[in-house]
């Protein structure tokens, strides 16, 4: 389902004396969180004076937020952006939760993302139907199509793929 804002990372420190905070990313790609100019907390806008990466982290200075307290005060907060500056090709777990899964080519459904897993390698998407299926969101390989407007995807899947196949 398309939303109007996506969770993107969560504040879970103070980073030194001045200010800043740091951010882990809520998603595999941390680096997309140094491309955003602005991100919303509780639907208001904060546009951070510097934004860049550090070990892992996202490291934002946020407007008002000048001394290690204040940065500290902020702790556990969640960052989210709008999905129209997010990269259309990329789909995020808040969206793909309930999303209905068919097999590309002849239609048929296969059930509901009900899990995303996050893996070194890929995301792997967990489908509910009348089988279980472990997927890998690899697009062109196992993904189709992602349609967010239809809340459909389409999928290719190879023998074993199924929880009760050996």
């Amino acid at each position: 389902m398309k939303l109007e804002f996506i969770p993107v990372g969560r504040i879970v420190n103070a980073h030194g004396i001045r200010g800043e905070v740091r951010v882990l990313p809520l998603q595999q790609t941390p680096g997309l969180l140094t491309r955003l100019n602005t991100f919303y907390v509780d639907g208001q806008p904060l546009v951070p004076a510097a934004n860049h990466a550090h070990k892992g982290f996202i490291l934002l200075k946020l407007p008002g937020v000048d001394d290690r307290d204040a940065a500290l005060a902020r702790k556990g907060q969640i960052l989210s952006a709008r999905r129209a500056d997010l990269p259309s090709d990329e789909y995020f777990e808040q969206e793909l939760l309930g999303m209905e899964v068919f097999l590309a080519g002849t239609g048929e459904r296969l059930g509901e993302i009900t899990l995303v897993e996050s893996y070194p390698a890929s995301q792997v998407y967990t489908v509910r139907g009348e089988r279980t299926y472990l997927i890998p969101a690899v697009p062109g390989v196992f993904i189709e199509s992602v349609d967010l407007e239809a809340n459909r995807m389409e999928v290719h899947i190879l023998e074993g793929m199924a929880e009760d196949e050996n």
